[in-house]
Protein backbone atom coordinates (compact mmCIF):
# COMPACT_ATOMS: atom_id res chain seq x y z
CA UNK A 1 0.00 0.00 0.00
CA UNK A 2 2.93 2.13 0.34
CA UNK A 3 3.42 2.18 -3.19
CA UNK A 4 -0.15 3.34 -4.06
CA UNK A 5 0.69 6.05 -1.03
CA UNK A 6 3.65 7.38 -2.79
CA UNK A 7 2.17 7.26 -6.33
CA UNK A 8 -0.81 9.39 -5.45
CA UNK A 9 1.20 11.87 -3.06
CA UNK A 10 3.39 12.21 -6.38
CA UNK A 11 0.38 13.19 -8.14
CA UNK A 12 -0.70 15.44 -5.51
CA UNK A 13 2.18 17.90 -5.48
CA UNK A 14 2.47 18.18 -9.31
CA UNK A 15 1.57 22.05 -10.12
CA UNK A 16 -2.03 23.15 -11.01
CA UNK A 17 -3.38 19.51 -9.34
CA UNK A 18 -6.50 20.28 -7.22
CA UNK A 19 -7.45 17.06 -6.32
CA UNK A 20 -7.71 13.04 -6.68
CA UNK A 21 -9.96 10.12 -6.55
CA UNK A 22 -9.58 6.73 -6.01
CA UNK A 23 -13.12 4.48 -6.40
CA UNK A 24 -13.95 1.21 -6.20
CA UNK A 25 -15.30 -0.70 -9.06
CA UNK A 26 -18.94 0.82 -8.49
CA UNK A 27 -18.17 3.97 -8.22
CA UNK A 28 -17.67 4.83 -4.73
CA UNK A 29 -14.73 6.83 -3.38
CA UNK A 30 -12.32 5.11 -1.27
CA UNK A 31 -9.75 7.92 -0.84
CA UNK A 32 -10.05 11.71 -1.57
CA UNK A 33 -8.00 14.72 -1.61
CA UNK A 34 -11.38 16.90 -2.12
CA UNK A 35 -14.10 17.85 0.28
CA UNK A 36 -16.97 15.47 0.11
CA UNK A 37 -20.19 16.93 -1.52
CA UNK A 38 -17.32 17.55 -4.53
CA UNK A 39 -16.27 13.94 -4.27
CA UNK A 40 -19.18 12.21 -4.38
CA UNK A 41 -20.46 14.96 -7.17
CA UNK A 42 -17.55 14.08 -9.65
CA UNK A 43 -17.20 10.76 -9.04
CA UNK A 44 -20.82 9.83 -9.96
CA UNK A 45 -20.51 11.41 -12.61
CA UNK A 46 -17.29 10.62 -13.68
CA UNK A 47 -17.79 6.87 -13.29
CA UNK A 48 -20.90 7.05 -15.42
CA UNK A 49 -19.18 8.80 -18.39
CA UNK A 50 -16.07 6.26 -17.99
CA UNK A 51 -18.73 3.26 -18.50
CA UNK A 52 -20.24 4.69 -21.51
CA UNK A 53 -16.78 5.37 -23.11
CA UNK A 54 -15.54 2.18 -22.16
CA UNK A 55 -18.78 0.91 -23.72
CA UNK A 56 -18.29 2.79 -26.75
CA UNK A 57 -14.69 1.65 -27.11
CA UNK A 58 -15.83 -2.42 -26.92
CA UNK A 59 -18.66 -1.40 -29.55
CA UNK A 60 -16.04 0.00 -31.98
CA UNK A 61 -13.71 -2.95 -31.34
CA UNK A 62 -14.73 -5.68 -29.13
CA UNK A 63 -11.08 -6.77 -28.55
CA UNK A 64 -10.25 -3.50 -27.36
CA UNK A 65 -11.01 -1.42 -23.84
CA UNK A 66 -10.29 1.96 -22.42
CA UNK A 67 -7.04 2.40 -21.02
CA UNK A 68 -7.53 6.27 -20.56
CA UNK A 69 -9.78 9.09 -20.72
CA UNK A 70 -8.63 13.02 -20.28
CA UNK A 71 -11.46 15.33 -20.23
CA UNK A 72 -10.13 18.85 -20.98
CA UNK A 73 -11.79 22.60 -20.58
CA UNK A 74 -10.81 26.20 -20.54
CA UNK A 75 -10.38 25.97 -17.28
CA UNK A 76 -9.39 22.33 -16.30
CA UNK A 77 -8.10 19.02 -17.09
CA UNK A 78 -10.08 15.59 -15.65
CA UNK A 79 -7.83 12.34 -15.96
CA UNK A 80 -9.71 9.39 -15.78
CA UNK A 81 -7.50 6.57 -15.42
CA UNK A 82 -9.72 3.00 -15.19
CA UNK A 83 -8.20 -0.21 -14.26
CA UNK A 84 -8.79 -2.29 -10.87
CA UNK A 85 -8.79 0.44 -8.89
CA UNK A 86 -10.11 3.58 -10.73
CA UNK A 87 -8.48 6.78 -10.07
CA UNK A 88 -9.53 10.45 -11.06
CA UNK A 89 -7.26 13.85 -11.23
CA UNK A 90 -8.72 17.07 -10.92
CA UNK A 91 -5.93 20.23 -12.36
CA UNK A 92 -6.37 23.33 -13.26
CA UNK A 93 -5.02 24.74 -17.12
Amino acid sequence: MSEVEETLKRIQSQKGVIGTIVVNAEGIPIRTTLDNSTTVQYAALLHQLSMKARSTVRDLDPQNDLTFLRIRSKKHEIMVAPGSVPWYQLSSC
